[in-house]
């Protein structure tokens, strides 16, 4: 039986669209209206954030508020690390999906040798870097920093010396660089990306299950072929993003896209995946109740959540 601990982080200065800060609350309001003291259960860490930065101009175009980002990856690495090293199993519930590079980070510096695989359900790659972004969003960057690519061949912008600096702090983090190497990645349900991230991909031959493959081979299939592609890790991440379901179901989230998963086919693949023990640390994000009506984002998280939590406990 594990013991969780619930690390909240309602950060968005990494995404494009505003209100994913506002995202937690949400789903604490949808475990209200179920009924539900699952927030009362177990003891939780609120990350302190950065989000004042929103109301001021932007540095750094190719990695909008990387300065804060930088000041968030501290906070929660270290989080993540303390949460590891006193024996509880971190559920991160973070605003945007920059911060996953930090949960990686915080993982990394807690078990060090450890080869850690990614799971990672979203609808997009996340391999963008400063020098490849098209929108400058930094949440369209853990992995690429995550497995310390500049992705310099298909560069399309400089860098100031001082977003440059900010980088490579990122990707250092915890003096450990590659935190996860390219072949430990498997996505799932990837479906929307730029050519600049399909180059990554097929130079590094990184797994991608598509949503099509999830549905003609189901959930426990894809759970055991992705455990068993991931056999030589000793630890696995999941990394969850809402807008890895459908977009006629995940209107909350700053950037739907058609042709996800349905509700109950990503709450079938988190909870199986929860049942390996290899799994250390599990995140939730993107969820952006502004842009949703009836708060049925949050609703459909938290019953993810709230049953990935339960698996947890008794595997």
């Amino acid at each position: 039986m594990k013991n969780i601990k619930l690390i909240e982080v309602p950060s968005e200065i990494g995404a494009g669209t505003r209100g994913a800060s506002l995202g937690i609350e949400a789903i604490k309001i949808a475990a209200l209206d179920f009924m539900s003291n699952f927030f009362i259960h177990f003891p939780s860490e609120r990350v302190p954030v950065e989000n004042k930065l929103l109301y001021e101009p932007i540095e750094s175009p190719y990695a909008k508020r990387i300065k804060g980002v930088a000041s968030m990856y501290d906070k929660v690495s270290k989080a993540v690390l303390e949460t590891m090293k006193s024996n509880f199993f971190p559920v991160v519930l973070s605003g945007d999906h920059s911060i996953a590079g930090a949960t990686i980070a915080g993982i990394k510096m807690a078990k060090p040798k450890s080869k850690l695989g990614v799971i990672w359900i979203d609808a997009h790659a996340d391999l963008h870097t400063p020098y490849t972004t098209p929108s400058g969003n930094m949440h369209g960057m853990p992995l690429s920093l995550s497995i310390n690519e500049d992705n310099a061949e298909s560069a399309v912008h400089q860098l100031d010396p001082d977003t440059a600096k900010y980088w490579n702090g990122l990707k250092n983090l915890g003096k450990i660089a590659p935190k996860v190497l390219p072949e430990d990645i498997v996505f799932i349900a990837l479906r929307d990306f730029e050519r600049e991230e399909k180059a990554l991909i097929d130079k590094y031959g990184i797994k991608v299950i598509t949503t099509k493959e999830v549905r003609s081979k189901g959930p426990e299939n894809i759970v055991r072929a992705v455990t068993r592609y991931l056999s030589d890790c000793t630890d696995i991440y999941v990394s969850f993003d809402v807008d890895s379901l459908d977009s006629s179901i995940s209107k909350g989230t700053g950037t739907p896209v058609s042709n996800g998963l349905r509700e109950r086919e990503a709450e079938d693949l988190v909870s199986k995946f929860m049942q390996n023990r290899k799994v250390c640390c599990f995140e939730l994000t993107e969820v952006n109740p502004t842009l949703d009506k009836e708060n049925l984002m949050a609703e459909i998280a938290f019953n993810i959540l709230q049953r990935s939590v339960n698996v947890l406990m008794y595997s």
